[in-house]
């Protein structure tokens, strides 16, 4: 495990473009979650009531550090798309 330096523009293969073009880099992060969504609203029936937990809650974590997912974004047409994810303490994007 690692800190990590990654410059803010790679040059990478672009799908919509079909070429190699520059790209910005940034740190993708999941979106707020919606209680209203339909699995959100099964997790919390499943929950409630009697009957225990129904699921098993994790009460120690086996990894120190989470999978780092990098976002590319084409600088010619706006296409973004994500970069496999890997194990990093910590992620700069200089």
């Amino acid at each position: 495990m690692k800190n990590v330096n990654v410059p803010k523009e790679v040059t990478t293969y672009c799908p919509k473009c079909k070429t190699h073009r520059k790209h910005a880099v940034s740190l993708y992060k999941a979106g707020k979650r919606r209680a209203m969504a339909v699995g959100e609203r099964h997790h919390k029936r499943e929950k409630e009531g009697y009957g225990g937990q129904g699921f098993p809650l994790q009460k120690e974590f086996a990894k120190t550090t989470k999978k780092q997912t990098l976002r590319l974004k084409c600088r010619k047409c706006g296409y973004m798309r994500h970069k496999d994810g890997m194990r990093l303490r910590k992620l700069n994007i200089a």
